[in-house]
């Protein structure tokens, strides 16, 4: 079933909107309005109409009014006039204001068909961008590399003004800190957001390939260059090119991206001629570029050509205050993805989650995460759903920063599983190991003694004593 255009028809003349009636009505929901002031009534009843066709010359409120209306309460809406008094001061003006196109009187059925039916595809492809472009601002915004610390509220105020000021960025930072998702932030709130953002992993190229990549060949540069080939600063023309690792390329390709953001224009590897290019350049590397470049393996004038605007993203080690909230966002997309009924973390996961040193920072710990997400049987992610190396990580106390950021119950929880575990290894550290002492000590049945050594994960066999 295909969706039905809805179009108001506005002319004093009641023979022009039947005729429009019968022009439309077997395609599209037509309604008719004798005057303008009735069609600024049927524009405020709502819904929205998809095209309204309105005469410029009507007693009461004319066709500009009307105009006026839809586009102040409906901007997406399509306006075409219809005049029998044609002009292009009057054709112009009405464009200027917003309309989409215009009819003569007399007119051709067909030719009114054809431009209401391109104004109704302009409006749904107008529509569909908002909502693209709204998508974006959701997979891309500023708010989706979360964080409430210190240090990234640092980092959020550096991004919002990089993508202002459309100058070439250089993100440092350890692997798995974000910054593929920080330069896509910059892109898609700069004013390039409209064109292309073109991401290459500098690294991950061979070292003969990396240059024709970047800049593209020539028809017989090379053996099996049978044809030519854009490289990724004409690809990403107009818009952004993200150089991950930039401190991988090897110093030949370094000297043409040094010219390229210099002279703003590229030449294809096996061709004599140039192309401007107008590209933005953001560059990101976990390498300390300024120290490569005194060692001589990264070229110094590249270095500062890329360096004009830096932004460091501190480890996830830097920001451990972030883990909760961080923790939270990755159950809560995970979950969504999945259909899994998993809701929060248990106080021994979360404490395993904060004491984690996170060497692979997000990225790491995202992946886990999902994978408790995956495992999880219950609403709440247990300990032993977290991936081995986290659950044996010695947590130590959560810092204040961390303990605030958690429910009152779930703080509770947490401090006393510490404690509980501290006084096991303690008194199976003084009784050499014997179960069955401990659990007279501790006044408690052995097989309940039991279950709390493997609830907490606490061995005897670690605590009994050699001869």
């Amino acid at each position: 079933m295909t969706d039905r255009g809805r179009i108001l028809v506005v002319d004093d003349k009641e023979n022009i909107v039947k005729l429009l009636r019968r022009i439309l009505g077997d395609t599209h929901d037509v309604t008719g309005a004798p005057d303008g002031q009735r069609a600024l009534a049927h524009l405020a009843a709502g819904p929205p109409f998809d095209v309204v066709v309105t005469d410029i010359r009507m007693p009461g409120a004319d066709g500009f009014q009307v105009l006026r209306a839809v586009k102040r309460t409906s901007p997406t809406t399509e306006v075409v006039m219809m005049t029998a008094y044609a002009s292009v001061a009057k054709a112009v003006e009405a464009i200027r204001e917003g309309a989409y196109d215009y009819l003569q009187k007399p007119f051709d059925p067909d030719e009114v068909s054809l431009v209401v039916a391109r104004a109704l595809e302009r409006k749904r492809l107008r529509e569909q961008t908002e909502h693209l472009r709204r998508t974006l601002d959701e997979i891309h915004g500023f708010r989706n590399i979360v964080g409430q610390s210190a240090v990234m509220r640092e980092v959020y105020a550096l991004l919002e003004r990089a993508a202002e000021l459309d100058i070439t960025v250089l993100i440092t930072g350890e692997t798995g800190t974000g910054k593929e998702l920080a330069a896509a932030a910059i892109h898609h709130h700069g004013r390039r957001r409209d064109r292309r953002f073109v991401a290459v992993n500098c690294g991950a190229l061979p070292g003969d390939l990396i240059e024709s990549e970047l800049f593209g060949h020539a028809r017989g540069a090379f053996t099996g260059a049978a044809g030519s080939k854009p490289g990724l600063f004409e690809e990403a023309e107009g818009g952004t090119l993200f150089l991950d690792e930039v401190g991988e390329l090897p110093l030949s390709v370094q000297v043409k991206l040094n010219r390229a953001l210099q002279e703003r224009e590229i030449r294809r590897v096996g061709d004599n001629t140039t192309t401007k290019v107008d590209v933005r350049v953001i560059a990101a590397t976990h390498r300390d570029l300024r120290a490569e470049a005194q060692a001589g393996r990264f070229r110094e004038d590249l270095f500062y050509r890329l360096h004009v605007f830096p932004i460091r993203l501190p480890p996830l080690r830097d920001r451990r205050e972030d883990v909760p909230l961080l923790a939270a966002h990755f159950l809560a997309k995970h979950a969504r993805t999945h259909g899994r009924p998993v809701e929060g973390f248990e106080s021994e996961a979360m404490r395993a989650l904060c004491g984690y040193a996170w060497p692979g920072n997000v990225r790491e710990l995202e992946n886990a995460v999902e994978r408790a997400v995956a495992v999880s049987a219950g609403p709440l992610v247990p300990g032993g759903a977290l991936p081995s190396e986290v659950q044996d990580a010695e947590g130590g106390p959560l810092p204040p920063e961390i303990l605030v950021k958690l429910p009152y119950r779930e703080a509770i929880d947490a401090a006393r599983d510490r404690a509980s575990r501290e006084y096991l290894a303690a008194l199976l550290e003084e009784l050499g190991g014997n179960v069955t002492r401990a659990a007279e000590r501790a006044g408690m049945e052995r097989e309940s003694l039991h279950r709390l050594l493997k609830r907490y994960g606490v061995r005897s066999d670690d605590f009994k004593r050699t001869e």
